[in-house]
């Protein structure tokens, strides 16, 4: 049995038995998460080339919504509205979208290593993007590797539940072997088109597969908000159906949940979340897979607490990555999705030592 197949720990192996700790530590990390992102949002706006104090970035974002402060220079208002603000509002929204979409894959495969690129949402997007810069499409102008990336990212998880069914149903394991041989498929496709690009192309299409969020503009913020917005909103209303799948499959359907129904709305929620955080941010590996197995840790399986948590997390991870991205090496920027995956790959092999060992599979 693979290490994806391996069923979900339940809510009840910790050797504690439920008690009110787990409430309160969930409102303890909902409220210093929320508290942390507050506090990282000034910082984070005011840390950069042309540094603006901490108490002038409060001020600025008073006076833009009349609550009394002050206007600073025009220079400093330029670097805060159209430079900083749209890169953090985009990172918070990225984040977001990537760490809730991580819980619920997580969820809904019944394995706490699964993560959104399994169902292939990030290699088909990468395609649709890769594939209209190789051929030099831009009939959308500015939009068209955004566009060509969410229509393809979207297009490939429907191939792959579509491909997976069958009298039916949709078998987890049976989806996840469908979602490799797709991500296989599609790491084939992109390489043919870097064949055949040329080497501005080749230079473009690597810029974009590392990630990054150095090209944020309130345009693309607008173009993520919808999506983000709606799988946000959505996502939490499916919790309580997560925890009784947790369960298993036949004891879920005893109590009324429709799994297969479920599984349908909740694939196409994470495939909406990634496939829009992709499209303008390019790859952004292990965010997914990490902030929801810390959550886990700290507080338990829950999903109530997990799912919007892992909104908080994810969205506080990426904004504290971006600006680690483009402090760590100023004035050059090391890319977003490079520094995740340094960062996430060492964790990943931790948690599968550690999953292994539980199971006895390692000394």
């Amino acid at each position: 049995m693979t290490v994806l197949e391996q069923p979900a720990p339940e809510a009840t192996s910790d050797a504690t038995p439920p008690s009110r700790r787990r409430p309160t530590t969930s409102r303890l990390l909902t409220t210093g998460l929320a508290v942390a992102l507050l506090v990282l949002v000034p910082v984070a706006a005011g840390i950069g080339a042309y540094p603006v104090p901490v108490g002038d970035v409060l001020a600025s974002i008073q006076h833009r919504l009349g609550l009394g402060g002050t206007e600073l220079d025009r220079v400093a208002e330029s670097v805060l509205w159209n430079v900083r603000f749209p890169r953090i509002v985009l990172a918070l929204l990225i984040g977001a979208s990537l760490g809730c979409a991580g819980a619920l894959m997580q969820g809904v495969f019944g394995n706490p290593l699964a993560e959104p690129g399994v169902i292939g949402v990030s290699s088909g997007a990468a395609v649709g993007a890769v594939g209209a810069i190789a051929l030099g499409v831009n009939f959308l102008g500015t939009w068209t590797v955004s566009v060509f990336a969410f229509v393809s990212g979207l297009a490939t998880v429907l191939l792959v539940y579509a491909m997976s069914r069958s009298g039916g149903r949709t078998e987890v394991v049976t989806l996840i072997l469908t979602g490799i041989a797709v991500n296989a498929f599609c790491g084939a496709v992109i390489g043919l088109f870097l064949f055949f690009a040329d080497t501005a192309a080749i230079q473009q299409i690597t810029f974009w597969q590392l990630g990054s969020l150095s090209q944020a503009t309130w345009p693309k913020v607008l173009a993520v908000l919808p999506c983000a917005a709606l799988g946000l909103a959505v996502a939490p209303l499916y919790a309580r159906r997560l925890d009784l799948l947790a369960l298993g499959e036949r004891p879920a359907r005893h109590l009324g949940v429709d799994v297969e129904r479920l599984r349908i709305v909740l694939v196409l929620v994470i495939a909406l979340l990634t496939a829009a955080a992709v499209s303008v941010s390019g790859i952004i590996s292990f965010v997914g897979l990490v902030v929801p197995h810390l959550l886990r840790m700290a507080a338990g399986p829950g999903h109530r607490f997990l799912v919007p948590a892992s909104a908080l997390l994810g969205a506080l991870v990426l904004l504290a990555a971006d600006l680690a991205s483009r402090t760590i090496a100023a004035p050059a920027e090391l890319p977003l999705g490079v520094l995740t995956a340094l960062l996430g790959s060492p964790f990943f092999f931790w948690l599968l030592r550690r999953t292994r060992r539980r199971q006895g599979g390692w000394a």
